[in-house]
């Protein structure tokens, strides 16, 4: 399929037999009879067809047939296909937006980027929202500016898909941006993808790291597990005493990621409190905190790791054997 511009007007004598005798069927007064004869001219795969369904997606009474049509249309990357599809995310009914949507995450060639980035400005939060997750599918480049104006939406849903272009793109420009949102944003999912995307920072940013020792005390938990998560990334040093208290947290979650976070910092600090953990009653906990004695190769946790090699969880067992080899590799 190509991607120069599609004419919506056509002639039927162009067309072949059968997609000439199924086009009358789009008139029926029955929407199933029009969905059937729809989805029998997009089978066809012929190009010719194309400005029938796009008038469907347009002008069908039907929303049913509407929302077929976008989702066949998410086949043909052509221009005015294109344009149709993000004209139709104001349609009027949930169920088309929804599919038209999704049509538009599946494109596939980076030249519909510039269709699609012309309207990450649109008025409704729904199209900005659907428009800049179909820029992050496409893997397209050019959604840099649009995503960094998105930043500053007032609606949280297309903050969110902003900060997934970004933390996509992992630009190194939009550290400052996605760093205000880790610790200003009011809404807690917003704050947690930032916290997330930051992980293209580095262990020197000292502002980055910052925002993320303050994202480890955030009030939301998903958020507090991100930020563990990121800085174990970032293997900072620096936030090894706020890792060792987030070991204590109230969410099992949080303590796995700062556990794994801690394995990545080499600071034998952390081998007391680890091993600790392997008599936890949460049998990931235990396996995780084995797995991070082994990335430490510290030979004090080798007595807890024995007893942890006859776990009654198999996988407890596995993780504490091959931090016990990996301490034996770093003794020699």
């Amino acid at each position: 399929m190509t991607d120069s511009s599609l004419p919506l007007t056509f002639d039927p004598a162009t067309l072949d037999p059968e997609a000439a005798q199924l086009l009358p069927r789009l008139a029926s007064p029955d929407a199933a009879v029009r969905r059937i004869a729809l989805l029998a001219l997009a089978d066809l795969e012929d190009e010719a067809v194309l400005p029938p369904i796009v008038a469907i997606l347009r002008d069908d009474a039907a929303s049913e047939v509407r929302a077929e049509a976008a989702r066949v249309l998410g086949a043909w990357e052509r221009d005015a296909v294109v344009e149709a599809l993000c004209s139709a995310l104001v349609d009027g009914d949930t169920a088309v937006r929804d599919a038209t949507a999704l049509s538009l995450s599946q494109l596939k060639n980076v030249r519909s980027g510039p269709i699609l980035a012309r309207w990450s400005g649109h008025a409704e939060p729904f199209v900005r929202a659907a428009v800049l997750r179909a820029l992050r599918e496409l893997r397209y480049a050019g959604a840099r500016e649009p995503a960094l104006a998105a930043l500053h939406a007032p609606e949280a849903a297309v903050r969110l898909e902003a900060v997934s272009v970004l933390g996509w793109l992992k630009d190194r420009s939009a550290l400052g941006p996605l760093t205000a949102l880790v610790t200003c944003d009011s809404h807690a999912e917003v704050r947690r993808a930032a916290t997330g995307a930051l992980g293209l920072a580095s262990a020197a940013d000292a502002q980055t790291v910052d925002a993320l020792l303050s994202a480890l005390r955030d009030d939301a938990w998903q958020v507090r597990e991100a930020a563990a998560t990121t800085l174990g990334k970032l293997a900072a040093a620096q936030a090894c005493d706020a890792l060792l208290a987030a070991l204590d947290d109230a969410y099992w979650q949080v303590r796995l990621q700062a556990v794994r976070a801690l394995g990545r910092l080499s600071d034998v600090r952390a081998v007391a409190p680890v091993a600790g953990l392997l008599t936890h009653a949460i049998s990931n906990l235990r396996k995780e905190a084995a797995l991070a004695l082994g990335e430490l190769g510290d030979a004090q946790a080798r007595p807890a790791l024995e007893v942890a090699a006859a776990d009654a969880d198999p996988e407890v067992r596995k993780a504490a054997r091959i931090a016990l080899a990996q301490i034996d590799g770093a003794g020699r």
